[in-house]
């Protein structure tokens, strides 16, 4: 099938070096050699292309270029940055391929900085999906496997949960390693799976830290590589003051949404978390919009699951259930906040959707997350 970014990533071919990340084997090499007939690949991985990124020697004939898992390479963007620099991309378009943040290791934007532009590739969604299914199939089946291509459309479960562990191998004895030296592998294994168990909870640095027995500066050094490699992202509590905001513990959430081990009700607000982010990350890729994504919570605990920023548009506030189908009470506590914000509450399971009196639409998730469009 075709992506969502297909018809952008063929508009910005040609203009400058396109930086395409994303979770490893979410599908950013097909993507990439799809969108021309005619490219040259070369991946960084792999003993047979090491004259290209060695002697900056490849095949410019064809008309797209890709050079995949170049961020492995040190200092990668010192090299692409000499090789735009002296034109040779002028002939022949380049794009950048990685299973990592590209844009923030070593801080890649002070050496590329009006050189690139850069695109994040997210797993399958109720979005991308529509159209394949009915939405409350396609999402017990997103719940189930998450929305990786290979086990998304795998014909068996049992293939989607060997697919799940070799792909975390990968990340972490692969990956990782390529980016900083880490000598517990088997902890950070371990802080995955605890995270796998506390979705939608918030976490505690200094709990995980005592769970491993180490100290909470490496949990947090350790929850940041994850982040880097889009094993996991963080949505952190509002906060009007932003340093403060980030000292806080926050909420994480998988890329992958087969490997959550908690309750349905964990899942659901995994799948509403991974597609809110999807939507902001392709709306500050695309329109150039600032976005935030935060979660709500006041001193006695209440909480309003996501808080929606998006520059220049109302506020949105949305409350996650599995089955209940009356308004939140938390609405009412947040009520001052939330003048001139939109109000919704996405239940997993519900016949008809429905507005409250007080202006708090009651949606079916599934379907509400297959419109989902955060710019009405």
């Amino acid at each position: 099938m075709k992506r969502y970014l297909d018809p952008t990533l063929r508009q910005a071919i040609g203009h400058k070096i396109i930086l395409l990340s994303g979770p490893r084997q979410v599908g950013k090499t097909t993507l990439a050699k799809g969108l021309l007939p005619n490219y040259a690949y070369y991946n960084y991985d792999i003993s047979k292309d090491a004259n290209v990124f060695l002697r900056q020697e490849w095949d410019q004939q064809p008309p797209l270029v890709i050079f995949d898992e170049l961020h492995k390479k040190k200092k990668w963007k010192l090299w692409l940055k000499d090789l735009y620099d002296s034109d040779r991309f002028k002939n022949q378009s380049a794009i950048i391929t990685g299973s990592a943040r590209l844009s923030h290791i070593k801080k890649v934007g002070d050496s590329l900085a009006g050189r690139f532009r850069e695109y994040r590739l997210h797993p399958l969604d109720l979005k991308e999906l529509k159209g394949h299914d009915k939405p409350e199939r396609l999402y017990q089946k997103l719940i189930t496997r998450g929305g990786f291509p290979e086990p998304f459309f795998a014909k068996q479960d049992d293939e989607s949960r060997v697919w799940r562990k070799s792909h975390l191998d990968v990340i972490l004895r692969q990956d990782l390693l390529s980016l900083e030296v880490v000598r517990d592998l088997d902890s950070l294994e371990v802080l995955i799976e605890l995270l796998s168990t506390r979705v939608g909870s918030t976490i505690s640095y200094n709990s995980l830290a005592e769970d491993l027995r180490v100290s909470d500066i490496t949990v947090k050094r350790w929850l940041g590589l994850l982040e880097d490699l889009y094993v996991v992202f963080r949505v952190g509590s509002y906060a009007k003051n932003i340093s403060r905001g980030l000292s806080k513990s926050g909420k994480y959430y998988f890329y992958d949404l087969g490997r959550v081990k908690a309750d349905e009700a964990a899942k659901f607000e995994n799948l509403v978390a991974l597609s809110l982010r999807k939507e902001l990350d392709f709306i500050e890729d695309t329109k150039g919009f600032q976005t935030k994504l935060h979660f709500l919570r006041d001193k006695d605990k209440r909480e309003i699951d996501f808080f929606i920023w998006i520059e220049d548009h109302p506020p949105n506030l949305i409350e996650v259930k599995l089955n209940e189908d009356r308004p939140s009470k938390n609405f009412l506590y947040f009520e001052p906040m939330a003048r001139g914000c939109r109000k919704t509450q996405l239940v997993a399971h519900l016949n008809k959707r429905y507005d409250t009196g007080s202006g708090i639409a009651i949606e079916n998730g599934p379907r509400y997350l297959t419109h989902i469009n955060l710019l009405e």
